[in-house]
């Protein structure tokens, strides 16, 4: 993740909202002599078009406007997920206690009232340029630190079961289609959510797992144990701080009402519903059918089933490696065919994905045929989590991508 942009006093991205021409002018100028960038606007629909394009680091918003006033272009930033964390000073000549009280519940951070002296102007946007950026630094610690926590686990994931890796990569990016497509903040919850929900399969052996995931008929026992890894996870998470959320989003993956914490429902639904499609996938049950039966059993919410109705799963990414023979995994794919030393027989065929049976296979042939030393394969590649804009927004100065 590339460093936060050191900012000096004055420096910032500033963007005016005011229907007068004059105040718009005369703020717009002051600002700019004192380093600011700033754009300007005399409405609050032009100005909200032109913040989800380049979200600003702060806005100077009027109140009384005509078409949309200020409460209400402060109240749509506020229940924008990519703008929401900006903050908003109401600049205003309503200077009665109730408009002051109503600019704080709408969302606004400060209120300056007009005529204005440019001195108070200037220390107050400075004020909240500063916590913008304290908070920025904070965020960006958090995401540090999650990130290397995650993945470390996804590593040792990787390690005992590539196949893992596979399913929870797709699992999160159904997950994060949902998100993007809902609008739903604090996405990077469901995103790790969706990373670590199987995390728990780690202690189950391979086997059982794609058994499972693989929806085989199991025994009593088997049943029960397949079903314990959410609980196993949501230990392993719970002991990260700030993951307290995402702990129970996992631990109640498998029934999401049964939640005791009404905040990690919303994100146990969707753990829920993007597991059962990928499980389906996995059996190569083709998207459409897959969440028609999903839609059909009445167990899913629709409207993150309506979210998926133009998803389209993408490929997995994988990274050749040549391994010796006791580090290959279920999971993998072979690169090159695999052909007994002594017999010359083909024993397995390159681009086959190794599973607990064709494993058993090379294992035999390795103690009766001899089998090469090292197998050039193709491993799971873990790709980064990405969540600089989930913790935060978008900064200044960069496109918002569209979905």
């Amino acid at each position: 993740m590339p460093p936060l942009k050191e900012q000096t006093p004055g420096q910032g991205n500033v963007m005016v909202v005011d229907d007068n021409p004059a105040n718009l002018k005369l703020l717009d100028d002051m600002l700019r002599q004192h380093g600011y960038e700033v754009r300007s606007f005399p409405r609050g629909r032009l100005a909200l078009a032109a913040a989800d394009q380049e979200p600003p680091d702060l806005i100077l918003l009027d109140i009384n406007m005509p078409e949309m006033n200020g409460y209400e272009v402060c109240e749509r930033l506020k229940s924008s997920a990519l703008l929401s964390d900006i903050p908003v000073i109401f600049i205003s000549a309503l200077n009665a206690t109730e408009d002051k009280v109503k600019g704080f519940r709408s969302g606004g951070a400060d209120y300056i009232s007009k005529p204005f002296q440019f001195e108070e102007v200037q220390a107050r946007v400075e004020t909240h340029l500063k916590l913008q950026r304290a908070q920025q630094a904070e965020r960006d610690l958090l995401e540090r630190t999650l990130g290397g926590a995650v993945w470390t686990l996804l590593e040792l994931v990787q390690i005992t079961s590539p196949v893992l890796v596979l399913r929870s990569h797709s699992i999160r990016e159904i997950v994060l289609w949902i998100t993007k497509k809902m609008g739903l903040r604090e996405a990077w919850q469901y995103e790790l959510a969706a990373m670590l929900c199987l995390v728990g399969c780690i202690v189950l052996p391979n086997d059982l797992f794609e058994k499972a995931y693989g929806g085989q008929d199991l025994s009593s026992d088997e049943d029960q144990t397949f079903r314990a890894h959410p609980e196993v996870a949501a230990g392993l998470v719970s002991n990260i701080p700030r993951l307290e959320v995402v702990a129970e989003m996992i631990r109640s993956q498998q029934t999401p009402e049964s939640s005791t914490l009404e905040k990690s429902k919303p994100g146990a639904r969707m753990l829920h519903l993007a597991s059962e499609l990928d499980r389906r996938i996995y059996q190569d049950v083709d998207l459409h059918s897959a969440v028609a039966q999903l839609r059909s059993s009445g167990e899913f919410d629709c409207a993150m089933l309506d979210a998926l109705s133009d998803y389209s799963p993408t490929e997995a990414k994988f990274e050749m490696r040549q391994l010796p023979m006791r580090e290959l995994r279920s999971g993998m794919v072979l690169d090159e065919d695999v052909v007994a030393l002594k017999t010359k027989l083909l024993i397995l065929k390159g681009g086959m994905a190794l599973t607990p049976m064709w494993m058993e296979r090379l294992w035999n042939f390795a103690r009766t045929s001899g089998v090469p030393e090292r197998v050039r394969v193709q491993v799971p590649r873990l790709d980064g989590i990405g969540l600089l804009s989930k913790l935060g927004r978008v900064p200044a100065g960069t496109k918002a991508k569209k979905q």
